[in-house]
């Protein structure tokens, strides 16, 4: 699997990986790792993960600022997979965007004949204009559905994060019959229903997760500053990283909120889970203007499964998949919208008591035990194509093309 993130912290890359562990299948990682003191190879739950870089800081920077850390990433992990793929081969590459552009980095194993998935967490085009907040038009929109378009192309198979995407991704790469939708699913050995052990009184409002733009904090910002007009204890507990940390900040300090919001690093998937487990409520405050309209949120499902009511912008993709008894929509980009529903919340145990319990068994029936088995089949049916081809191929012809692989990389590096 290829995957700019980190292992430890993006719960879908590494359901996936250790599902495949869990099974007996020898899976490595390459990804980054959030600090330079980190171990250039770990083994974590079976999986072997490889950090192929430092995770670049996230802060407001330019495009090629951005883009940099991608491309780097991306020829590293093409010179290390074709390496490992030479010492012992791969059955099958798993590659997960953004970018896109990383499924080029599985060209030697594709050119073995070994499939290759690409697996579309966010729509590019649309994530590039709203992280820069910009019309997203001429030639850059034409570069960005160009590129997708042919690393779609490249895979085998294509996996979609929702169903809303679906049709949009498959029309416009032409790949309808290639493209499966696995959501979000929540790891409900994970996440479940974990006693609190938080007994100060405190009312914590939590948001985890991405701290950009189209998430919307700014607007939770704006509305927790009327909540503690209502509610004195409450606070707002925020576990990120993103390039709009340093204006969330400011934003803070220019409401007087210093003393009641408070901005922590983030997490591993197994330490989060104990602390949304200990929140009063969940707020995912996404912008439905933007990307974040159509972006299914991990978290909603995962506060969900720890027995924690959570308050969701009325964007599409949520009203898609939720409904009104199992989580409490607001008015996106609405702060005062958002300010009554907290407190409401807040206030009201039996309200409290109704929606985690409904939401509960919502998550037990969508959670990822439930959807492996799909997984796994795809991957052993893709594999099974492979060995059948590969029965046709001499060993020879493979053993040359290895060796010639070889020289290529020597001559490069």
């Amino acid at each position: 699997m290829i995957s700019h993130s980190v292992y430890t912290r993006d719960n879908r890359v590494r359901r996936y990986a250790e599902s495949l562990a869990a099974r007996g299948d020898r899976v490595d990682v390459f990804g980054i790792c959030q600090r330079g003191d980190t171990p250039g190879e770990q083994t974590v739950n079976g999986v072997h993960v490889f950090h192929v870089q430092r995770r670049a800081v996230k802060k407001e920077r330019s495009k090629l600022a951005y883009l940099w850390p991608l491309l780097r990433f991306f020829l590293l992990t093409s010179i290390r997979l074709t390496r490992r793929h030479l010492q012992q081969p791969y059955d099958i590459v798993h590659v997960h965007n953004i970018p896109d552009f990383l499924v080029f980095a599985a060209w030697y194993p594709k050119l073995t004949g070994i499939p290759v998935i690409l697996d579309i967490h966010d729509i590019v085009p649309e994530l590039f204009a709203s992280k820069f907040q910009a019309a997203l038009t001429g030639i850059p929109r034409r570069l960005l559905l160009w590129m997708e378009r042919a690393s779609g192309a490249f895979a085998d198979r294509v996996i979609i994060a929702n169903h809303l995407w679906l049709d949009k991704y498959a029309r416009r790469t032409g790949l309808n019959g290639r493209c499966t939708v696995f959501i979000n699913h929540v790891d409900a050995k994970l996440f479940r229903w974990i006693p609190r052990t938080r007994q100060n009184g405190q009312k914590i409002v939590l948001y985890p997760g991405g701290l950009q733009w189209h998430q919307g904090l700014d607007i939770a910002l704006r509305a927790f500053k009327q909540v503690v007009r209502d509610v004195p204890a409450a606070e707002f507990h925020i576990y990120g990283d993103g390039s709009a940390k340093e204006s969330l900040v400011r934003l803070t300090n220019e409401l007087g909120l210093k003393e009641r919001v408070r901005f922590f690093q983030p997490r591993t998937a197994h330490e989060i889970a104990a602390i949304m487990a200990n929140a009063d409520i969940g707020v995912v405050p996404k912008r439905a203007d933007s990307f974040g309209d159509e972006a299914y949120s991990t978290k909603i499902m995962e506060f969900m499964a720890v027995g924690v009511p959570v308050i969701v912008s009325s964007t599409k993709v949520d009203r898609y998949y939720f409904n009104d008894s199992i989580v409490r929509f607001f008015e996106s980009g609405n702060p005062e919208a958002l300010a009554t529903e907290i407190v409401a919340v807040l206030r009201n145990e039996e309200l409290r008591k109704r929606m985690t319990a409904e939401a509960f068994n919502y998550a037990a029936t969508h959670c990822w035990e439930n959807r492996k088995g799909d997984y796994l089949r795809l991957v052993d049916s893709m594999c099974a194509t492979t060995e059948d081809r590969s029965t046709a191929v001499p060993e020879t012809t493979k053993a040359q093309d290895r060796f010639e692989a070889s020289c290529y990389l020597h001559r490069l590096f």
